[in-house]
């Protein structure tokens, strides 16, 4: 990751995001802030932020003035894109950034498994910083508008914390 930093300084990365919504309900339990990061390889058919996949969109920001803005909003966090993984530098120098200016609970996510992640070192890397992953691509035959933060069936809330400490998936009890 050092040869992100501009002179050293983590906060000095740059991330490219599409968009950031204070105050959403949409993205996790509570009021959150969601980062939608730029670009996504997946294209997912009736993806419904289409917008986000292209890697050059939206604009570029300093992870140290992006973690401001989180800050400032006082909501717990959720990456969304887009998909964050397409930026693993980037958004781990983001998570160890608001890791240590606050306390609240990080969800991520993204269109790959967590199978993929864990077997991939630059996305493994992004774990410890988590606490909820919501994994897997959108399937628009497994579209389910009843299912708490996700779009399909096949998509799954997971316990990173209790997922790694049990070497096995543990999904997220939202009750």
């Amino acid at each position: 990751m050092t040869g992100l930093y501009i002179n050293n300084d983590p906060l000095s990365v740059r991330i490219r995001v599409a968009d950031i919504i204070e105050g959403t309900s949409v993205d996790g339990p509570g009021l959150r802030t969601t980062i939608y990061m730029a670009g996504c390889a997946h294209h997912c058919p009736g993806c419904h932020n289409p917008s986000t996949w292209d890697p050059a969109g939206g604009r570029e920001i300093s992870v140290g003035e992006l973690a401001g803005i989180i800050e400032e909003a006082a909501f717990p966090l959720t990456l969304s894109g887009g998909d964050p993984l397409m930026q693993p530098e980037a958004t781990e120098a983001l998570l160890r950034e608001i890791r240590t200016r606050m306390s609240s609970d990080i969800w991520l996510y993204t269109g790959y498994t967590f199978e993929e992640i864990l077997a991939s070192r630059k996305f493994s890397a992004l774990l410890p910083w988590l606490d909820v992953i919501v994994d897997g691509p959108f399937i628009e035959s497994l579209k389910d508008s009843s299912l708490l933060f996700r779009g399909s069936a096949n998509q799954r809330l997971i316990d990173v914390r209790e997922s790694l400490s049990r070497h096995t998936v543990v999904e997220y009890n939202i009750l």
